[in-house]
């Protein structure tokens, strides 16, 4: 039987991976690298590769580079997001039909954790379900960003009797400030905090979190969202793209 791994890397730097997760990358025989366009992204290669010569043994394994499916931004959001996993549903299918013979071991090094902010994982059980293509799968979890931007600003994220809510950036935009009380927002590559500039939360905010180019700010959100902005989307500029994450915070909220 094939099987497939999912591992989670963490956000970047090789010091995030679990020793489980180096364990199961030594059992891979193909790891599969899903190219996106946009300057830039050949980074996020780069940084896969860097982490296999560093815990995986030469002559070991083998890669397979592969062009990655765009997202077609141009109609409705969710039917959109709908025909690009299809799209990947029928690459994978034919990675592990044609790259990967009977007994041997994929794997995709997913960002921080495989559960979190990846449709990754829902695509393949997808492919379980309905059966189009046998394997075996194992999702090996990794650090999340979450837990990376809290260590980094050195803050918990839970607070006594409070809630914690996990949220996109489109969905912020929708969202009542008064709310808010801890949010985490995942990569919000348009800068959407700047809406809420005149409330009096605070934000912790990160960007290529545990790389060479960790950028980390926190304040009084209405003190800082113009920088801030103006530092993110110069960042997104330079380097063709932007991983960043931020928890929103309504301070002394408790009873």
């Amino acid at each position: 039987m094939k099987k497939m791994l999912l591992i989670g890397i963490g956000p970047g730097h090789p010091d995030y991976l679990t020793i489980q997760a180096i364990e199961a990358m030594r059992r891979v025989d193909v790891f599969f690298f899903l190219e996106k366009a946009g300057d830039g992204k050949g980074e996020l290669i780069r940084i896969r590769r860097e982490i296999l010569e560093r815990y995986v043994p030469e002559g070991r394994y083998r890669t397979f580079t592969v062009k990655s499916p765009q997202r077609d931004g141009s109609g409705a959001y969710r039917d959109g997001v709908e025909a690009w996993y299809r799209a990947k549903a029928d690459l994978f299918v034919g990675l592990i039909q044609d790259e990967l013979a009977d007994g041997e071991c994929g794997a995709l090094l997913l960002w921080g954790d495989p559960s979190l902010y990846d449709g990754t994982l829902s695509i393949l059980k997808g492919l379980l379900d309905d059966g189009p293509v046998a394997f075996e799968l194992d999702v090996i979890p990794g650090i999340t960003s979450i837990q990376a931007l809290t260590a980094r600003h050195r803050i918990p994220l839970n607070r006594i009797g409070e809630g914690i809510q996990v949220t996109t950036a489109r969905r912020l935009a929708a969202s009542d400030p008064e709310d808010i009380t801890n949010t985490v927002v995942m990569l919000d590559s348009n800068a959407s905090f700047r809406e809420l500039a005149e409330t009096d939360l605070t934000i912790y905010w990160g960007a290529y979190l545990g790389t060479e180019d960790e950028m980390l700010v926190s304040g009084r959100l209405g003190d800082v969202a113009a920088d801030l902005a103006e530092r993110a989307l110069r960042a997104k500029a330079e380097k063709g793209w932007l991983m960043d994450i931020y928890l929103l915070r309504k301070e002394d909220s408790g009873d």
